[in-house]
């Protein structure tokens, strides 16, 4: 069995069953991680509730807002609000003995609200990015993080019972964090590092962006071989090229078709392709049916010709009766249009052939052993036919979208400085800050572009779940200050929020499917990057604490 519906269904199959052995890794790893983490099981369950009440909400919104929710949607908005299991983290890693709950997450809700704030205003440029996928996403991942916020904020202080235990008393995370102090804080290091990653993205071989959609597809490239020979042995239609004929209604195209059936023959003789199918065939325009009902005899001119023809023949009288009144029926007939091949066999090859819209329509005509398609689109040109190379518009269609994604980040940055800024108010905050988030957002696409990794290309929508930890992980170690016990809580946090993302993408990243595998890889090396530069670069410097 082979071709596109037999691998729709062993894509879905492989889809399932990857995402459920993921999914029963993911629940194991991180209730095995969270449970130690905090030593008490709840923390878990409790911890699931902004997330879920988050994705809820995303999806609420957007069912609200838009006629359906799009496919891209699903596929990254759960990527994009996840961080959104980082908020219940880093309320749990400040909860400390004496201290109501209620207490701790206000402490805490300033820096926060400040990473909730600077996300969904960066992610509002989407709204104005012209794809109905983008402007899904943005509706999705604003409402989803404002819930998931809120969720923190008001209702887990009011289940979570006080702390029993301060992660700033564990005498391990005092030893690691006095092995960091002693780091060297980078600076020349980092600038170098930079210029590098971009050399590698500018000089990498090879083209850095992945246009190519086959390129996406878990088929494997046996089975994608065997389908192309026995499609060319069968002489099934070809699956890249088609040609396709607008019109203002169902009607104009058929006639336009009708019109295009000598060049297309003449094309097959001339040896430029060995067959075609099209509408026409199947159903003829309204002006051609009109055209044969006319050239039918009338009954008495068909009734005379049949007695001269059956003079001395053995048949009744009254044998062709039936064909008569076939005849008389066929003549008379209202004209047969694409409605009322509904439930016949023909309903199929007629409807993947006519697409009929509001105002327009269009007949495609697909081909099979196409030999040359410049010489074929020249000849139809002329008849108001386009030939349509699917593979060449889908890779336009990818970069078109790339385009537009990258501007709508681009705007989303300074967005996002601007709010920081307003936040802290003080340069050199600032600057330690935004430093880990610009640094990771140029090493990640470098160590994809890394020459012999063998990976996809980082897809651009990544840009966004890589960067935003950073930005949460800064954001609290500065709010940390020079407090050596809230250092350590801040540690135990991002450490958590760092271990579990880590977990959940580096499981994605072990997939058979090429999009789950790059975006697990490129997010788990996200987080490595964001969880180093945030330590290094982040942390309250010693010169301050001592002043």
């Amino acid at each position: 069995m082979s071709g596109p519906g037999a691998f729709a269904v062993a894509i879905r199959d492989r889809t399932e069953a990857e995402m459920r052995w993921i999914g029963t890794a993911d629940t194991i790893g991180l209730l095995l991680l969270l449970g130690p983490a905090y030593r008490r099981w709840s923390m878990p369950l409790l911890g699931a509730l902004p997330l879920a009440s988050g994705g809820l909400a995303g999806l609420g919104a957007v069912a609200l807002l838009f006629d359906g929710v799009h496919g891209i949607t699903i596929a990254f908005g759960f990527t994009l609000i996840g961080v959104a299991q980082d908020y219940p983290i880093h309320f749990f890693s400040h909860l400390r003995p004496g201290q109501s709950p209620p207490t701790a997450v206000r402490a805490l809700w300033p820096t926060l609200a400040t990473g909730v704030a600077s996300t969904c205003i960066a992610y509002a440029t989407f709204l104005f990015s012209g794809v109905d996928g983008l402007e899904q996403l943005a509706v999705f991942t604003i409402a989803g993080l404002g819930v998931a916020a809120a969720c923190t904020r008001w209702l887990l202080p009011r289940l979570v019972t006080p702390a029993r235990r301060d992660p700033a008393a564990s005498a391990v995370l005092a030893r690691l964090w006095r092995g960091v102090e002693r780091l060297p804080r980078p600076r020349m290091a980092l600038a170098l590092l930079a210029l590098l990653a971009l050399g590698v993205v500018a000089f990498a071989p090879g083209a850095f962006w992945q246009n190519d959609l086959s390129r996406l597809t878990p088929v494997p490239a046996a089975d994608l071989q065997r389908d192309a020979q026995l499609r060319s042995e069968l002489g099934a239609p070809d699956v890249r090229f088609v040609l396709a004929l607008h019109g203002r209604d169902a009607q104009a195209v058929l006639e336009a078709s009708e019109r295009l059936l000598p060049v297309l023959e003449r094309a097959r003789t001339d040896g430029l392709l060995d067959g075609y199918d099209l509408t026409a065939r199947y159903l003829p325009s309204i002006a051609t049916q009109r055209a044969r009902q006319a050239a039918l005899p009338a009954t008495p001119e068909l009734q005379e010709a049949l007695d001269a023809a059956l003079q001395a023949l053995p048949f009744r009288t009254d044998a062709f009766a039936p064909f008569i009144d076939d005849v008389a029926s066929a003549r008379g007939a209202v004209p047969l249009q694409a409605a009322d091949l509904a439930g016949t066999p023909l309903e199929l090859a007629v409807s993947g052939l006519l697409v009929r819209g509001g105002d327009h329509a269009t007949a495609l005509v697909s081909l099979t052993g196409l030999r040359d398609p410049d010489a074929l689109a020249d000849a139809v040109a002329a008849h108001g036919a386009q030939l349509l190379d699917l593979k060449q518009a889908s890779e336009s269609l990818v970069a078109q979208w790339r385009g537009r994604l990258l501007a709508a980040l681009a705007v989303a940055v300074f967005l996002l400085a601007g709010t920081v800024w307003l936040a802290l108010r003080m340069p050199r905050r600032v600057l330690r800050v935004l430093a880990p988030m610009t640094l990771s957002t140029l090493l990640i696409p470098g160590g994809a572009a890394w020459p012999g990794r063998g990976a996809e290309p980082v897809p651009p929508g990544l840009a966004g779940p890589c960067r935003r930890p950073s930005l949460d992980y800064a954001l609290f170690f500065d709010h940390a200050g020079d407090d050596r016990d809230e250092q350590l809580r801040t540690l135990h946090a991002v450490i958590v929020c760092s271990l579990t993302t880590l977990l959940v993408f580096s499981l994605l990243a072990l997939s058979s499917i090429p999009v789950l595998r790059a975006i697990g890889a490129t997010v788990a090396l996200g987080v490595v990057f964001n969880f180093v530069l945030a330590l290094l670069i982040a942390r309250t410097p010693a010169p301050e604490r001592a002043r």
